[in-house]
């Protein structure tokens, strides 16, 4: 079985170009078990002889353990009976960038792959593949867009473990959405976000504050969904990197406040057909101009909702957010361009 990563003509390209690179370093980075990226540097000669063989080595615990590096109970795939070792990691020659907060330094995310070279089925990345490949045999393109919200504070991880990570110090106090004056109050953080995340390949189509105390939403221009779901982990980790430059720690988690809205992560999405030129959602001569596709498809989230929870809502701390009045869902509703149903 081969790899689900195809060699094509203008990978020798990226290769030729990581080594002209200045750098003897290569950053790579690898979604874990809970979609978290998890990564390092490889000297440059490493990284160019597992991308032109088989990959590189990668503990096998990022997929057995949870986001604080806690190790699942009864997890079979890896774990205390099987030593944690390494599994092979692929790296994907498309997701080609440089970063530009580390002066252009060479990144690219791969995917597990088992020991015959095929897609590991443990794999986040893989997993999608797998799904988007039933997309594609049934005759559909799926496109999405992500929009996050996030808080930012003025915290550094020192400053907030002396507080036991209690009371964080946010950006701004008080509630003040699409904010023109608090905008300009962090204007270099605000450029940051915006312009070196489109050099690094996360074009941002808008970005404002929300209402609350330090929060900003930001929309990443739609894509095909691999590169979609790329831009959306990769944009949570660089806002992070690029906040502690400035002394801001930026936190996408649920509720950190019971008094306040929660974070949220929309998934726009749009289906389209194979040859990618018709938007299948769309039908002029409908009241709402929605096909009877896109119907269809609307009822099939509101009835598999509750079997698609847990990956919306993967932490005791999601549900926190899921509570009326404060601009979440709680009940399987839909509208059209209404922000109070699911």
């Amino acid at each position: 079985m081969t790899s689900s990563i195809a060699k094509k003509p203008e990978h020798a390209a990226v290769l030729e170009a990581v080594r002209r690179s200045p750098f003897q370093k290569v950053k790579v980075a690898v979604a874990d078990i809970d979609g978290v990226l998890r990564g390092k540097y490889l000297h440059k000669d490493k990284f160019l002889g597992a991308a032109e063989g088989s990959g590189f080595g990668f503990c096998s615990v990022v997929l057995g353990w949870d986001m604080a590096d806690v190790c699942y109970d009864n997890a079979t795939y890896t774990g205390w009976q099987t030593g944690y070792p390494d599994v092979t990691a692929r790296i994907d020659l498309d997701t080609f960038r440089m970063i530009p907060w580390e002066n252009g330094v060479p990144f690219f995310l791969g995917e597990f792959v088992d020991a015959t070279g095929g897609p590991l089925q443990q794999c986040p990345r893989q997993l999608l593949r797998r799904v988007l490949a039933r997309a594609h045999a049934a005759g559909f393109v799926p496109r999405c867009g992500m929009e996050f919200e996030w808080f930012n504070f003025q915290e550094t991880p020192a400053t907030l473990a002396a507080k036991k990570g209690l009371a964080p110090t946010p950006l701004s106090p008080g509630m003040f959405g699409y904010s023109l004056v608090r905008m300009a109050q962090n204007q270099p953080f605000f450029a940051a976000i915006m312009d070196e995340l489109l050099a690094f390949g996360i074009p941002i189509e808008g970005l404002h504050t929300e209402t609350g105390p330090g929060v900003f939403e930001a929309a990443i221009l739609y894509s095909e969904t691999l590169e979609a779901a790329d831009r959306a982990v990769l944009f949570k980790t660089a806002v992070k990197e690029i906040g502690a430059r400035f002394g801001i720690m930026p936190s996408f988690m649920a509720k950190w406040d019971a008094k306040l809205p929660g974070c949220s992560g929309h998934v726009h999405q749009s289906l389209w057909d194979r040859g990618g030129a018709t938007n299948l959602f769309h039908d002029a001569s409908d009241a709402l101009g929605m096909s009877a596709t896109y119907k269809h498809y609307v009822a099939g989230l509101l009835r598999c909702l509750p079997e698609i929870l847990p990956f919306f809502a993967p932490t005791v701390n999601s549900y926190k957010r899921l509570v009326d009045g404060f601009w979440a869902p709680t009940k399987p509703t839909w509208g059209v361009d209404n922000r109070t149903v699911a």
